[in-house]
């Protein structure tokens, strides 16, 4: 009898139908976490508050779900109505009990032998709408599963993955259309953004980030070929506004790395922020970050979406903090470029004109005899996530205070093999620079508070309406040092006051998030190859 209760008890959980009426007001379900940045606003801000700052102290570890994996989780786990959908690296995906932790089913992929990723072979997570599951693979395949089995609903190959290209980002549901982006600037691919068709997996539209002959910005790319090989991948998600029918999405850096002779323009549309019709995929506005980018600096940053008030104005803005060390903010609408602050050290530019173009400083290019720049080639943040809280009215990131040596080569094409101009060091050993959390003032981009740390997290943060912050300091060991941190920790939103702290041993390299079970509020994080929940206990 018991075990028949149970059988009902999973198929009734599996069961569980996502609608769009629900993403489209993810932020009354807290209870759930359904979309990769936990709604189309991608504030990664939770109104739960069962954890607080009053109880944040006793959090303990509620269950592990340990992945059969030798690469690092990157995933953002799904939860709807007590299941949680998390990708496993390198393309697989798990289908479990949130409230312990209990596999219901596991689909995993078999790949080719050779597979052409630049920065280990990594998924960031899945989404769901209806009854299915979609998971990209490195292998640049678009998937579908079945969400109360596992098994395999359709799957359509997005691109050629023997020539660079793979999928690594959690897709984003839009109407009745997956879509998604695909990673390979390394290889030298032509980066595009896919929209596809839920029920078929029919492709509805393409909007490719290099624009070819004919296409808009293709004068951009100096009259020659440069464009066939020219990067502007989009390996992370993006956003969404209902209101304005606009997919909102960062694009990557350009190919070759690091010596940018052979694309002579500004290379449109790498490094820029693109706003895309839903319907058809339709180029809206972009804004470039960097033109004509050597450093690596790519926008693959998620974009916030706040509608706000901007000098005395109602206006739909976008808050975001790019990889060259700058904070902006952009209106939704148009593009507009509102505002530009450096968020940490950097020595590129000297800030911005009156459109947003940044002023370029001199010595600031890659060099055969090696140019130190800040910030080095990872960024003055990343990929990972930031947040923004409603309560405290600031936006939070990870931040990397360090400078590179930048190294320029002869950049060689082979289809399938790296497309770079060189490898510059990661950091300089004699300085390896620091991490830190730090909040902003989103309306003058001034920092209110920074909590620092040693090492150079890759993880992002997330907040919730328990004046808490959510983050990790175990990310990257810098050359050289031996003192690796490894902790998952909770933080005063309001003040950056540490107030819990929990050492997980392994790198983490995701962004937490929080849902509830059972009445139980619950916060997960990946580390190594494992899923960590925690609980007040």
């Amino acid at each position: 009898m018991k075990k028949y209760l149970l059988l009902l008890t999973l198929t009734g959980a599996l069961h569980a139908q996502v609608t769009n009426e629900r993403l489209l007001k993810a932020e009354s379900e807290p209870n759930n976490w359904l979309t990769y940045s936990g709604s189309y606003k991608s504030w990664r801000y939770s109104t739960l508050d069962q954890i607080n700052r009053q109880n944040a102290a006793n959090l303990k570890v509620a269950w592990v779900h340990q992945m059969p994996t030798s690469h690092r989780v990157e995933a953002t786990p799904i939860v709807v109505d007590g299941v949680m959908y998390v990708s496993e690296p390198p393309s697989n995906v798990f289908a479990l009990d949130a409230a312990t932790g209990r596999p219901y089913w596991h689909y995993k992929r078999i790949l080719p032998a050779k597979i052409n990723v630049c920065c280990d072979a990594v998924n960031r997570g899945v989404a769901v709408l209806g009854d299915r599951v979609f998971v990209g693979t490195v292998d640049a395949h678009l998937v579908a599963l079945d969400a109360k089995t596992g098994a395999v609903v359709w799957d359509v190959e997005v691109a050629d993955s023997k020539t660079g290209y793979s999928v690594t980002g959690a897709p984003l549901i839009v109407k009745d259309m997956v879509i998604t982006g695909v990673a390979g600037g390394e290889y030298g691919i032509r980066g595009f953004l896919d929209a596809y068709d839920i029920k078929t997996g029919k492709r509805r539209w393409r909007f490719n980030t290099i624009p070819g002959p004919g296409e808009k910005g293709h004068e951009t790319w100096g009259g020659g070929d440069a464009w066939k090989q020219g990067g502007g991948p989009t390996w992370v998600t993006g956003s969404y506004d209902p209101e304005l029918n606009y997919i909102i999405w960062g694009v990557g850096n350009p190919s070759p790395d690091w010596n940018a002779d052979v694309r002579p323009g500004d290379n449109l549309y790498s490094d820029s922020a693109i706003a895309l019709d839903a319907d058809t995929g339709t180029l809206k506005w972009h804004y470039q970050f960097v033109p004509h980018d050597s450093n690596d600096w790519d926008a693959v940053q998620v974009p916030v979406l706040v509608d706000s008030d901007w000098q005395g104005k109602p206006r739909k803005l976008i808050y975001w903090a790019h990889r060259g060390g700058f904070y902006y903010v952009l209106d939704r609408r148009t593009g507009e470029f509102l505002l530009g602050k450096a968020f940490a050290k950097q020595t590129w530019a000297k800030g911005m004109d009156a459109k947003g173009r940044p002023e370029r400083l001199p010595n600031s290019v890659p060099t055969e005899e090696g140019a130190i720049i800040w910030p080095g080639v990872q960024g003055a943040t990343n990929w990972y996530s930031p947040s923004y809280s409603p309560l405290s009215g600031l936006f939070y990131l990870t931040v990397w205070e360090n400078k590179g040596l930048y190294l320029k080569g002869e950049p060689k094409y082979t289809p399938g093999n790296r497309y770079v101009g060189s490898v510059p060091d990661i950091d300089v050993a004699e300085d390896p620079g620091y991490g830190a959390i730090r909040a902003l003032n989103p309306k003058t981009g001034e920092m209110k508070w920074e909590y620092k740390m040693q090492t150079k997290p890759w993880s992002g943060v997330m907040t919730t309406a328990g004046h808490l912050l959510f983050g990790s300091n175990g990310g990257w060991l810098s050359r050289g040092r031996e003192d690796m941190e490894a902790y998952f920790f909770a933080l005063d939103a309001d003040n950056g006051k540490e107030l819990w702290r929990i050492n997980l041993g392994g790198t983490m390299a995701a962004n937490p998030m929080t849902y509830m079970v059972n009445g139980r509020q619950m916060v997960a994080m990946a580390a190594g190859g494992a899923i960590f929940t925690f609980a007040v206990q």
